[in-house]
């Protein structure tokens, strides 16, 4: 069974992308090296954080769909056992 992914890995090539473009533009920009320096630090910051919550959050997200999906399994092995239970006594 494949895993399909490719929503997670986009997301983090677009955001790892998005970072090297803005430390990229930063490097260049006519501002201090100090000011660039404290600039790119309170950014990485910020998307550590950012990107710890949308972590926290895909986590919770399988975690939910994993127990929808054990609760699914479960009742369908009920339905199974009953249907055959009546199946054997109308035999």
């Amino acid at each position: 069974m494949s895993r399909d992914n490719s929503g997670g890995t986009t997301m983090l090539a677009f955001l790892v992308g998005a970072l090297t473009g803005a430390a990229v533009a930063l490097l260049f920009a006519p501002a201090p090296g100090e000011d660039t320096r404290d600039y790119i630090g309170r950014r990485a910051r910020d998307s550590r954080e950012k990107a710890k919550d949308a972590l926290d959050q895909g986590r919770d997200f399988y975690q939910r769909q994993r127990e929808n999906l054990t609760t699914a399994v479960e009742r369908g092995r009920e339905a199974f056992q009953q249907a055959r239970e009546r199946g054997d006594q109308q035999a």
